[in-house]
């Protein structure tokens, strides 16, 4: 068979893939659509103003996208923390079917999506467009070191404690290019400083640091010890990395071509750093400055495409990794959900927050907005999951996925289209928590498993149900959404049911 990217080479692609008439919107010249995904870090559901109505935080701009586009209010990340989320996302594909059976990626860890995994970077680029990755990466990198080989020569331990990545950081050669990044996982560029709390704080530009880190950071500044640019800002990260997307967005507009762009937000995860014109503007202390600044960045997003007079047929889907941990920002940091006190819950209605199971670990925000093709202002209550942005692109595009490529990936677009919804062929949608435990979710019922915390701060939750103690946790969202009674004991028939289908998941069992 031959192979799509030879069909594009000999310029016929275009001219052979089957298109459905959603794939190409009605414009006059019958251009194929950019895309646009911005992902908040650690944004919850309750801090967009539009979904919660007592939020101390204002969002005119994602806002505007809801009246504008469709609002999905069953909207999950694949985890409920960063690393994983940003695997499934670019990939289709749970980050606990590979490596990451827990938490995330930490400081010089080694490249997480396979070299020869297929990414949503990559169907772009056999499609024609550029591509490109702006903000934050946090899935690992090649570190080259002074005297040949790699960091993962040296470490190749996920739980290494911090005094063993110091030494490994001192043989590292920051003046090498760093390897098996963004540039080889499907985008033609990349800027951004992997990871705003990690090691090394500097800017990367495709596979080289644009600056040699020079000093070590100092304890007054926010973030895991390691090596730094002189004079780096932790404030000045989101105003470099929005104005760099919006250069982009200008520079493929004069070239006339269509572009897909990662737009991988380092906010308001810690450091909680508004920039100076953000200080003080919110009623919920830092964190909310935080919050509007993100806003603010989705709003220069959109003038620029306005600008540039191609905001028409531009995709943007806008939202977040995971939800909130809700600190306050003292210190750029703050105890779990610290931010309460100034009267703001970041992740309401749901329970819970950033790490767990429970709805607001992983409900997020989740907005579509393409004007030539989603309606203004409708919305879907449909349970998604960020892992369906690959499949969905193929069916913009008119292409195919390689076999046995982004498993968990389910089509989009007749919830978009509002027409034949039950064609979105989603069986059931898998939560998964930093301690690396599940919970399943299938249409109004979701099982938790055994041993979940909460917060990832306090005890396994253990209840008393019908004078029972458990630690499993069933739930009816339908009549429950706040996940406040636990059937555990009342539905033996859903939950050996749910059970199997865990099982099943687990282990490997797919479409």
């Amino acid at each position: 068979m031959i192979r799509i990217k030879h069909l594009f080479r000999w310029g016929i692609l275009m001219s052979i893939l089957p298109v459905c008439s959603f794939a190409q919107p009605p414009t006059r010249d019958n251009i194929r659509p950019n895309v646009i995904y911005i992902l908040a870090d650690d944004m919850g559901y309750g801090d967009v103003s539009c979904l919660n109505q007592a939020a101390k935080t204002r969002t005119p701009n994602l806002d505007a996208l809801a009246r504008e586009g469709m609002t999905f209010t069953d909207a999950h990340a694949p985890a409920s923390l960063c690393t994983p989320t940003r695997y499934g996302l670019l990939t289709g594909r749970y980050a606990w079917r590979g490596e990451l059976k827990k938490g995330v990626s930490r400081q010089y860890d080694p490249p997480l999506i396979e070299p020869e995994r297929y990414t949503v970077g990559r169907l772009f680029q056999e499609s024609g467009y550029s591509t490109a990755c702006i903000g934050k990466w946090h899935l690992g990198w090649d570190w080259p070191l002074k005297n040949g080989g790699m960091v993962s020569d040296l470490m190749n331990d996920p739980d290494a404690d911090v005094a063993r990545r110091l030494a490994v950081e001192r043989q590292i050669d920051f003046t090498k290019p760093i390897l098996n990044g963004p540039i080889t996982r499907g985008f033609d560029h990349y800027f951004g400083d992997d990871v705003p709390n990690y090691p090394p704080y500097a800017f990367i530009e495709n596979d080289r640091l644009t600056r040699q880190p020079d000093v070590y950071k100092p304890d007054s500044i926010y973030g895991h010890p390691g090596r730094m640019v002189s004079g780096w800002r932790l404030d000045a990260v989101m105003p470099e990395l929005t104005r760099r997307a919006v250069d982009y967005i200008d520079r493929m507009a004069a070239a006339k071509r269509p572009f897909f762009l990662y737009f991988s937000l380092t906010s308001p995860h810690v450091p909680i750093a508004p920039s100076e014109s953000f200080k003080g503007k919110s009623a919920a202390g830092a964190y909310g400055d935080f919050v509007e600044e993100t806003d603010a960045a989705v709003g220069n997003i959109i003038a620029a495409l306005r600008a540039a007079g191609i905001d028409r047929n531009t995709i943007i889907i806008f939202t977040s990794d995971n939800g909130s941990p809700a600190q306050d920002g003292s210190s750029m940091s703050g105890a779990f959900n610290s931010v309460q006190r100034f009267g703001h819950e970041p992740n309401r209605p749901w329970r819970g927050m950033k790490t767990d199971l429970w709805e607001g670990g992983h409900r997020v925000p989740f907005f579509v907005r393409w004007p030539e093709k989603v309606r203004a202002g409708s919305r879907t209550n449909i349970t998604v999951c960020h892992t369906d942005f690959i499949a969905t692109c193929t069916s913009i595009l008119g292409m195919s996925l390689p076999n046995g490529e982004a498993k968990d990936s389910y089509d989009m677009i007749p919830l978009l289209a509002e027409k034949h919804t039950r064609k979105y062929k989603r069986p059931y949608t898998i939560h998964h928590s930093s301690e690396g435990l599940f919970a399943i979710r299938q249409g109004r019922w979701k099982l938790i498993e055994a041993g979940h915390s909460g917060g990832g701060l306090i005890p396994r939750i253990q209840e008393t149900v019908d004078g029972q103690t458990v630690d499993m946790q069933l739930y009816d969202l339908k009549r429950d959404p706040g996940e406040q009674k636990n059937l555990i004991l009342s539905r033996p028939g859903k939950v050996l049911k749910l059970q199997q289908e865990l099982a099943a998941a687990k282990n490997g069992a797919s479409k």
